[in-house]
């Protein structure tokens, strides 16, 4: 059996299911007194074992998105991590979204998770995950220790799952956005086209997005006015990640530390190198709100 953890106050019901990647099975806005769902749900009364692709929000360490298939290179020497997904030629994500976390904590209001990877290569580390309900925010702390031998860029992100595309109003400031190639790589960054322009609240586009925004604010809103309900995003991040695939009933808002392959753009934008025993955090907030 699955295992998921439930974490409640008067405005917010969270599931956790710590060992699919730590993630969240569900978010859902209760304050008035039905739930309606911020993020995308792995039904209750599913069978089996939900893969993260199916679950609300997962975490991403030690990196975000693809990487090159050759690895990138770090003072003097080549790193390369194996492809990680079926079908998928490029190292996804890194491996905690792949990994059994364990429960080091939890009541009606916090769950905090660990997980060790000593023998990860090229990156060996430590992480911890806390999920603290905050009147009406979840608050998302993640914290990246590397316990490896040498000095290495770490980078952090969070993928949630959003439901209704075509209901939807997204408010994100950006300055620019990143062209790709069929590999799905990044290419060149450029100005952001009108219709993915989100300045003030837009629909979204339906013809399909897949792309990394950067000079982000923190700060994003998303609306439903035909459910009432409203998610707020902040993080200490500076870029997210848009995945609207046409004609689903999802759509994903990442936000990042560092644009999809960050460890093979000129200066390896976003992403800390941390010494052995050092540590990074990020924190992002999911707030609810009635319309």
């Amino acid at each position: 059996m699955i295992e998921r953890l439930v974490l409640r106050n008067a405005s917010l019901v969270a599931e956790v299911v710590p060992q699919v990647g730590g993630g969240l099975a569900r978010l859902d806005w209760i304050a008035g007194g039905e739930a309606s769902a911020l993020l995308r749900a792995f039904p209750s009364d599913a069978s089996g074992v939900p893969t993260p692709a199916q679950l609300a929000c997962f975490p991403l360490l030690p990196w975000s998105n693809r990487m090159a298939p050759s690895g990138f290179a770090f003072e003097g020497r080549q790193y390369v991590p194996g492809p990680n997904r079926a079908g998928e030629p490029c190292p996804i994500h890194g491996d905690g979204w792949q990994q059994a976390w364990q429960v080091a904590d939890h009541s009606d209001s916090v769950l905090t998770l660990t997980l060790a990877r000593p023998d990860a290569s090229p990156f060996s580390y430590e992480a911890e995950l806390r999920y603290t309900l905050d009147g009406a925010a979840l608050v998302v702390d993640l914290a990246l220790r590397n316990t490896g031998a040498a000095a290495l860029p770490f980078g952090i992100g969070l993928h949630p799952w959003m439901p209704d595309p075509q209901g939807a109003l997204l408010e994100a400031g950006a300055d620019g956005v990143w062209s790709s190639g069929p590999d799905k790589l990044p290419l060149s960054r450029g100005d952001i086209p009108d219709h993915w322009r989100f300045d003030t609240p837009a629909a979204l586009p339906q013809d399909g997005v897949d792309h990394v925004f950067d000079g982000w604010p923190g700060w994003a809103r998303i609306a439903w006015p035909a459910r009432g309900v409203a998610l707020e995003i902040e993080a200490d991040m500076d870029y997210f990640i848009l995945y609207i695939p046409p004609g689903r009933d999802f759509f994903c808002f990442e936000p990042v530390d560092h644009p999809i392959n960050a460890h093979n753009l000129s200066g390896q934008p976003g992403l800390t190198v941390l010494a052995p025993g050092a540590t990074l955090r990020r924190r992002c907030t999911f707030r609810g709100a009635s319309l």
